[in-house]
């Protein structure tokens, strides 16, 4: 692009327009606040007891990978309502508290899951277990 100077002769324009360059960069920008701010996994706070719960007969451990103990039978998802179901007819139906001990890594929905299957045998009572202050790991 030429210019006309006032001696009369051209001269090339030497200045770049950085505006489209800027407005690239901003969206650019905003794009990765977002992605960053979606894909950050939430932080989630310990829980500490001051005093030991009343310990429950009846306790699911349930690991990173999905599995599932009911008292002493390993079991998956499928077969918790029968353990459940054998747990209360051995106990005579006195127990209508469980204690759940997850993995911080276990699946969400299986735990829900097993809440299901536990309130379905009337086990109402849920707590779920955690480390209580000054305790032994």
């Amino acid at each position: 692009m030429a210019v006309a100077t006032q001696q009369g002769e051209e001269d090339v324009m030497s200045t770049i327009n950085i505006t489209p360059f800027t407005d690239v960069l901003l969206v650019l920008l905003i794009i990765f606040i977002i992605l960053a701010s979606v894909t950050k996994e939430p932080h989630l706070p310990g829980a500490h007891n001051a005093e030991k719960v009343k310990d429950s007969q009846i306790i699911v451990y349930v690991d990173e990978k999905s599995h599932i103990q009911i008292g002493s039978s390993t079991t998956d998802i499928a077969g918790a309502p029968a353990v459940f179901k054998t747990l209360q007819e051995q106990t005579n139906h006195i127990y209508t508290s469980v204690i759940i001990k997850a993995d911080p890594k276990a699946n969400y929905g299986t735990i829900l899951q097993v809440m299901d299957a536990a309130k379905k045998e009337n086990l109402t009572n849920f707590g779920l277990a955690n480390k209580t202050d000054g305790a032994k790991n």
